[in-house]
């Protein structure tokens, strides 16, 4: 490989990374590099293939249709040679540095948090800085190296891994209950259903059962986007919930919940998904080895978990 290829090379990892931090200045921040330089690699770049990447403006930035044939065809591969580089790195270096991580609260109180000695036991020089957040969070942006979200569909631009999929039940206290019948999707409607704050359920909850899908268009009095919340909510009587198991199954297992419509399965779950932004999903020059630590942690920790919350068997974890 001559000077020429390498200097193509970096100038495409240079690109990817503006395309994924959605600006020069992240791009230059992440990169160690001014912002002027980041500006003549793309140009470079773009003589070099005579073509436009990127419409520019003093406020936006957007690809051109080439650049989004050439970000789609350039990112994995830049993201192999970083993978590899880091693979490498570890051989010589233990993992350190902080990792910076998010994850809903209750998921990340019920399911994260337990994993967490074990992994810095086994990493002494690795500092975790754990935030729980029940929203979407620019890992860019606020900062942060990995975060775990549940969603079906992570932002665009963002690397993500499905670690497991997670199960819901629909559920409403004895109280609740007294007197009332729910015996198919349909009834909902005429319920006070207690929405837990994910766009993907929005006010239309889906149901399977034997390859049949009913749709069932709920209402009610009350919208969280937290679980512990809406659970606290169906044990004061107040409606029906369609929750994480995670965040249920305690309550159902003592009689506190009663489950619904045994016989119909949610139609729609949502799979925790560990995202990081660009190649190598870490921003700070000091963490480099506690990227692919985090990795470590998502792929081999999960396992630990108890299943039955989140309908996995432990052939389909050991894919991980």
């Amino acid at each position: 490989m001559n000077s020429d290829s390498l200097d193509i090379l970096s100038d495409l990892a240079v690109f990817v990374r503006v395309v994924e931090t959605r600006g020069f200045s992240a791009a230059a921040r992440t990169l160690g590099l001014t912002k002027s330089a980041v500006s003549k690699r793309l140009n470079r770049l773009e003589r070099h293939l005579g073509l436009r990447l990127l419409q520019r403006t003093t406020r936006a930035m957007s690809l051109t249709e080439a650049g989004r044939l050439l970000h789609a065809q350039a990112a994995p591969g830049i993201a192999l040679l970083d993978g590899a580089a880091q693979m490498a790195a570890g051989l010589v270096d233990a993992p350190r540095g902080v990792l910076r991580l998010t994850a809903p609260v209750t998921f990340g109180k019920l399911c994260l948090a337990p994993l967490l000695p074990e992994f810095l036991a086994r990493y002494p020089e690795i500092t975790v800085q754990l935030t729980l957040l029940d929203r979407m969070v620019d890992l860019v942006e606020e900062g942060y190296d990995l975060a775990l979200r549940l969603t079906r569909a992570p932002p665009e631009l963002m690397v993500a891994k499905a670690l497991l999929p997670v199960r819901y039940r629909l559920c409403a206290s004895p109280l609740y209950l007294k007197g009332r019948e729910i015996a198919a999707p349909a009834d909902l409607t005429a319920h006070n259903c207690l929405s837990y704050g994910l766009s993907e359920f929005s006010n239309e909850w889906r149901f399977q059962r034997a390859g049949e899908e009913k749709k069932a268009r709920v209402s009610g009095n009350a919208l969280v986007n937290n679980s512990e919340v809406a659970r606290d909510l169906l044990l004061a009587g107040l409606g029906i919930g369609l929750l994480p198991a995670y965040a249920v199954d305690q309550e159902i297992a003592a009689g506190r919940l009663l489950p619904l419509l045994p016989a119909w399965t949610p139609g729609r779950r949502s799979a925790p998904l560990a995202r990081r932004p660009g190649r190598s999903g870490c921003h700070s020059r000091t963490c480099r080895p506690s990227c692919a630590c985090s990795l470590i942690f998502s792929s081999r920790a999960w396992p630990k978990i108890d299943s039955s919350s989140f309908g996995m068997t432990k052939r389909w974890a050991r894919l991980y």
